[in-house]
């Protein structure tokens, strides 16, 4: 007997958090409507007052303290205790003064990261967005590229008035030098101290708009890459399987968050990729099969189930396959709570984490190395860095204890970068980043930021093999592409915040590295400053259950003269449910674009 609805097909419920069927501006307006302000309060007091009370409060900290200093180095003659308590003074500076900096260095960064660099980039998207929209369509890629670099300079001028309006305007309630009378006062010390932390960071925003600005006016534009060869040129190469955003849901027959009906259902198309990967393989092996982020649809434990149960049978892939942290394996994505707002102390982040590391693990754990941070090498495989950990983490899982969380902390950040070691001293290495910023409001959940210290780390490891060539992997587009985008929400609500800063960064290894990535769900082979950057399309996604979708299979050539050129690459078409089998490939070559 059919229902009226047949329950396979969807409904207006599985559209709810789409952002194919409604624009974000919509799903914002619905966001603040339901989201609950006591909490937003509460975290934003957390992430951003208690960091900027830190940071305004060490001044009048120090300058209490070397009062206290002076004026007892003066009564020294006065007597024995004098001295004692200039000792002790000194003995708590000694002890207590590193952590206090440390403390207030964190603020600074964490203040950064969530105003900063995030403020600069929603102001430079937003300027170029409004001069491309002003613009003839048709235009040449390198007026294209003059007006990206005039807008960049344009939103750090901007930025930079807008930073010291601010410093104007909290200058007459600061104070730099306390007494000791004002630890007596709290509230008023507190209210200095956030005036203190608003001079300094828009004193610093003013300044950073204007190098950042000037600095991504003069770097190479992002460009279209010119049609790479069709066969491979004379050196060793490479078979690469990019796939990126498969977003795993776990359910037989639900939808993605993003697309809804708009998407095709179930898992059906991933075991269509793996059967499709597994013939490939057998025809003309893989060197490797990488899934750039966003592996499951909201890093519930379900999804990972039906990844791991959907990789099961291809034993082939597995030993190839590499896998790295996209913003919906790790940050808040609900659909039945579209306004869902986890509080800082929440044990839901690190559980996604611990979720996303545990079937990192099972897949690569053997086969991916860390990075001795400390001493600038390689360290041992992931697998022998999380042993001495399993207890606490399956006692975690099993029940969220924010002690377990706390003890957990550093697990995560330790793990990254992983990176696959070339076999020889001028083969090919992989290096895979987190590029997720921690949200814990899925109105945000899709910023994305490089650490200074993984950044580093690419740096201090392709240096230990000089002559080798690398895949640099990560989830989040590193430069905006050079079209016209859509809407101005695609530029600002999924951006690598330091994008630019680590597009300079990557330049030092222009010809040795391609960066590959996915997020965007958008097939695009473009350059900056030397720099080839490979976008992969979503074979799950942008296409109802009907229609297809593709993947790449990538070649990749070390030449003699030690550069890494990528070739033309292979579409791989997964045909939808209404076709017989896999026809020619409906999406249009990255090439092409």
């Amino acid at each position: 007997m059919k229902p009226i609805i047949d329950p396979r097909d969807g409904d207006v419920d599985d559209d709810a958090s789409s952002t194919k069927q409604r624009s974000l501006f919509s799903l914002a307006g619905t966001l603040f409507a339901e989201i609950s302000f006591a909490k937003l309060i509460f975290a934003w007091a957390l992430l951003i007052g208690l960091p900027g009370v830190f940071l305004g409060a060490a001044p009048l900290i120090s300058s209490i303290w070397l009062a206290e200093v002076s004026s007892h180095t003066v009564r020294l003659v006065a007597g024995l205790w004098s001295l004692l308590l200039l000792l002790l003074l000194v003995a708590a500076a000694w002890f207590g003064g590193r952590p206090l900096l440390r403390l207030v260095e964190n603020s600074f960064w964490s203040l950064n990261a969530l105003a900063v660099q995030p403020g600069y980039v929603l102001c430079r998207e937003t300027v170029r967005h409004l001069i491309e929209m002003l613009l003839p369509a048709g235009m040449t890629d390198e007026r294209r590229s003059q007006v990206r670099a005039l807008s960049a300079a344009l939103a750090g001028l901007l930025i930079a008035a807008l930073a010291l309006c601010l410093v104007a305007w909290a200058w007459p309630s600061t104070r730099w030098v306390g007494t000791m009378g004002d630890l007596a006062s709290p509230f008023r010390l507190a209210v200095s101290a956030l005036s203190n932390s608003v001079v300094l960071v828009s004193g610093y925003l003013a300044a950073a708009a204007l190098v950042w600005g000037i600095a991504d006016a003069s770097m190479p534009q992002p460009r279209d890459r010119a049609s790479p060869a069709a066969t491979p040129v004379e050196g060793t190469s490479w078979r690469v399987a990019h796939l990126s955003d498969i977003h795993v849901v776990g359910e037989r027959y639900g939808f993605r968050i993003e697309s809804g009906r708009s998407g095709p259902r179930g898992n059906e198309r991933l075991g269509q990729v793996f059967a499709r990967l597994s013939r490939i393989h057998a025809d003309k092996p893989l060197h490797a099969v990488l899934i750039t982020g966003d592996i499951t649809d909201a890093g519930r434990s379900a999804e990972w189930a039906e990844f791991l149960d959907a990789l099961a049978p291809y034993p082939e892939l597995r030993e190839r396959l590499l896998i790295l942290p996209g913003n919906h394996d790790l940050n808040i994505v609900d659909r039945a709570n579209p306004a869902r707002f986890d509080l800082p102390t929440s044990p839901n982040q690190r559980l996604r984490q611990i979720r996303m590391l545990s079937a990192m693990e099972a897949v690569q754990g053997a086969r991916v190395r860390l990075v001795n941070h400390g001493q600038g090498r390689l360290g041992g495989t992931l697998s022998e860095a999380l042993a001495p950990h399993r207890a606490d983490i399956a006692a975690f899982a099993d029940r969220g204890h924010l002690r377990l969380s706390m003890r957990l902390a550093d697990r995560w950040a330790a793990s990254f970068p992983m990176v696959v070691p070339p076999a020889d001293d001028d083969g090919l290495g992989i290096i895979l980043l987190d590029s997720n910023v921690e949200a814990h409001f899925s109105f945000t959940n899709a910023l994305g930021m490089v650490s200074v210290e993984q950044s580093k780390a690419v740096e201090t490891i392709t240096g230990l093999y000089p002559r080798a060539v690398w895949i640099v992997a990560l989830h989040h587009h590193v430069v905006e592409y050079p079209k016209r985008a859509k809407a101005l929400p695609e530029r600002i609500g999924t951006a690598l915040i330091n994008g630019s800063w680590f597009a300079r960064r990557l330049q030092g290894l222009a010809g040795r590295v391609v960066v590959m990535h996915g997020h965007r769900h958008i097939d695009w082979i473009g350059e900056c400053g030397g720099v080839t950057l490979v976008s992969a399309p979503s074979p799950v996604m942008e296409a109802t259950d009907d229609q297809e979708t593709c993947f790449y299979v990538h070649t990749l050539t070390a030449t003699p003269d030690g550069r890494l050129e990528l070739m033309a690459p292979e579409r791989i078409g997964i045909a939808g449910r209404a076709a017989s089998d896999v026809v020619a490939p409906a999406c249009p070559s990255p090439v092409s674009r």
